[in-house]
């Protein structure tokens, strides 16, 4: 009977108890659903070459170092810490996505290098000598750890459609709804959609005003476009805005017997956007406009306004970039 009391005792505390014993012994890992991370992809160098416009020299730089330096050129460092993650992600998509389309043939506009330190044709950056002449030692103290800290908590993370990195657009302002890309670049693509953009109250270029007389006005078109004809007599009935994007920029406005695009008036006049209002006074026409930048992809803004409002990086990227995965970069380590 002793046996038999035993067995039943021993059954009992292996049933009941050895289970608990082995959950809290062993390394559980719970996925966590929150976590921005989704799939890893092709492995990177985690080496850019860029071209330094200042120096006229090819810079071999490590990635992160890369980003870090752009991110620090291209937004406010001011800016809330999700906000400056999501530059810090779309920067370094930018250089993947670079690196994809010119690892073969090269980068005609800089041979040997696939990114340069110019915003105007690639991405800002700026090394550490600049940002101290640029903003002094009490931003490199005050801010540079912040932005190393928001590239550094991301690194390797792209933004990803169809597994490839995606040409991550970006822009200052976009004053409230950014735009498709076939309204402003021609090619439709399917991540580059238009969103709203509601949080953009602290930026300080989202209205602003841009006078030139009508004399000057008339004569800087003729000056690129010969065949214009218009009357300044009548100029206000001369310009008709036709067609507007669902953003909000102008796609087409007839001036005189020509018809233009939004853009060709915005570069024209060096306006900060395609999103403007005409408004005649007197012997000067006044323009009105929204936001700055083409308009595509995330408003940096915006970002930061989603940010303070308790967005994480993730919900930025996936809020401005379509149907987009944050994908992981595997190195060579």
């Amino acid at each position: 009977m002793k046996g038999i009391f035993w067995g039943i005792i021993f059954f009992v505390v292996v049933t009941l108890f050895m289970p608990m014993f082995i959950v809290t012994s062993c390394d559980i890992s719970i996925p966590n659903r929150d976590k921005p991370i989704e799939k890893k992809i092709v492995e990177s160098d985690l080496v850019v070459a860029v071209y330094n416009h200042d120096t006229d020299k090819i810079m071999e730089l490590g990635l992160e170092e890369y980003i870090i330096g752009v991110v620090a050129g291209e937004a406010p460092a001011a800016f809330e810490i999700e906000a400056l993650k999501a530059q810090a992600v779309a920067a370094r998509t930018y250089a993947i996505w670079k690196r994809s389309a010119y690892v073969e043939a090269g980068n005609p506009d800089h041979p040997g290098a696939i990114l340069c330190t110019s915003h105007l044709h690639c991405q800002e950056w700026l090394s550490l000598e600049e940002l101290r002449e640029r903003h002094g030692k009490k931003w490199i103290k005050e801010y540079l750890p912040k932005i190393e800290d928001a590239v550094m908590s991301t690194k390797g993370v792209i933004m990803t459609y169809n597994m490839k990195p995606i040409e991550p657009l970006y822009h200052s302002t976009s004053g409230g709804r950014t735009e498709n890309s076939e309204d402003v670049f021609t090619t439709a693509v399917p991540y580059l959609r238009s969103v709203s953009s509601p949080y953009e109250e602290g930026s300080p270029v989202l209205v602003d005003q841009y006078k030139i007389s009508i004399k000057d006005f008339i004569s800087k078109l003729k000056g690129k476009y010969k065949d214009l004809k218009v009357d300044d007599k009548k100029i206000a009935s001369e310009i008709n805005i036709l067609e507007r994007s669902s953003g909000g920029n102008i796609k087409k406005i007839k001036i005189g017997n020509k018809e233009f695009t939004g853009r060709e008036v915005r570069e024209l006049f060096e306006l900060r956007s395609a999103n403007f209002t005409v408004d005649i006074r007197g012997k000067d026409i006044h323009f009105t406009t929204k936001g700055y930048g083409h308009g595509v992809g995330m408003s940096q803004w915006g970002a930061n306004g989603m940010a303070k409002q308790g967005s994480t990086f993730s919900d930025i990227l996936k809020h401005y970039y379509q149907g987009v995965t944050l994908s992981v970069l595997k190195s060579h380590k």
